[in-house]
């Protein structure tokens, strides 16, 4: 208790937005229960107008987590259609009380240690997002201070289809924030099809599924840190599709941020993929950043023998023919660009290539070099 008998604020307040997650919710709430953190914790969870019966297990949970010293303060709205996941979080952010933000998602489950270290990670670099182990930055393993997170936020309030983790952590480098990492594996991340990830937009003419009893054009109107791509095509019941063609997709937000971060400190670079995605890549590229890249590079040589790419698009003359090599021959910097399962990865480290194509496996010819190289990871 601080003087005059108010409740001290907690130091950790678990952030959990919640729309129909019944089917996930038992074991979410039971790993916040699990948690080893000996200081103390606050479970904040705001409802985004679930239609199941995700309440009636909050309700529940609230008992168990409170007898064991954890406040839960549940707040929500029961309109006819959810407001979103950045509306959510930031809602669940504004009623909460803790000096650090603790962000986890109602269909995955922490590890017992998880608000420990990343605790203790936080009071060491109070300007960095922490994430866990693993390849990339995932949000729901973001941990942060809430003096860090109103310095950045709030979150993209936009709604469906709106990658607001990513504008948050895009805002976060630019306002200097940095990124470290627990190395342990501290969050099980279920990837299912109601996930929110599957609305993100990757690219103009993919198909959003809507929520339940609201149309998408109601919907239509990107922001953390990192990552959650969206499927390509999301069939309708019947067979029909919804598309949304005014909205800045996800791919848009990250390569531009690419050309704003990245490529003005290079004079030329490379990019690994002479394929689909690595076209893609440079045709996306403001016409400035087209004319850095000096070669594409690839392991496949059928695409080699080819000898160039020619863009025919272009409104320049003579139309820009860039070279295409074996990656042995290409010189860094190099951007890859690569499509893994629903992911698109533009990364920095070359021993990526290795685990997502076979043809390079086991394997001394294929290896690739290991240049040093700039770049960001688009996933």
């Amino acid at each position: 208790m601080e003087a005059g008998g108010q409740p001290a604020a907690p130091h950790v307040s678990v952030i959990l937005p919640v729309h129909n997650a019944e089917a996930w919710l038992d074991e979410c709430l039971r790993s916040v229960l699990q948690q080893d953190f000996e200081g103390s914790m606050e479970l904040s969870v705001f409802n985004d107008a679930s239609k199941d019966k995700s309440m009636t297990i909050i309700e529940k949970w609230k008992v168990k987590l409170e007898d064991s010293g954890i406040l839960v303060v549940i707040g929500g709205h029961d309109s006819p259609s959810p407001r979103g996941v950045g509306y959510s979080k930031n809602q669940a952010i504004a009623q909460s009380s803790g000096s650090y933000l603790c962000f986890l998602d109602s269909d995955d489950a922490m590890m017992p240690q998880r608000v420990r270290l990343q605790h203790e990670a936080a009071v060491r670099h109070p300007t960095s997002v922490f994430t866990s182990h693993g390849p990339t930055v995932v949000m729901p393993t973001w941990f942060c201070s809430r003096e860090w997170f109103s310095h950045v936020g709030p979150f993209d309030e936009g709604g469906q289809g709106v990658p607001e983790d990513l504008l948050f952590f895009y805002s976060h480098l630019r306002k200097g924030g940095g990124v470290v990492r627990v190395d342990q594996s501290l969050l099980i991340y279920r990837y299912h099809p109601k996930a929110a990830t599957h609305s993100v937009l990757e690219r103009i003419g993919d198909s959003v599924l809507p929520p339940e009893g609201m149309s998408f054009a109601g919907r239509c109107g990107f922001s953390t840190g990192i990552l959650c791509p969206g499927r390509a095509d999301v069939h309708l019941h019947g067979g029909c599709h919804v598309h949304c063609h005014n909205r800045t997709t996800i791919w848009t937000h990250r390569v531009r941020f690419l050309e704003e971060r990245a490529l003005p400190h290079w004079a030329a670079f490379t990019i690994w993929n002479a394929g689909r995605q690595g076209r893609r890549l440079y045709r996306s590229l403001m016409a400035e950043s087209r004319r850095k890249v000096v070669a594409f590079c690839d392991v496949d040589e059928n695409k080699i023998k080819k000898g160039f790419y020619s863009y025919e698009d272009s409104e320049e003359r003579p139309k820009p023919r860039v070279p295409i090599l074996h990656f042995r021959a290409a010189r860094p910097p190099f951007v890859i660009c690569v499509k893994l399962a629903a992911r698109f990865v533009v990364a920095g480290y070359t021993q990526q290539i290795t685990d997502m194509d076979p043809r390079w496996q086991n394997s001394e010819e294929n290896k690739p070099h290991r240049h040093p190289c700039r770049s960001l990871t688009l996933s």
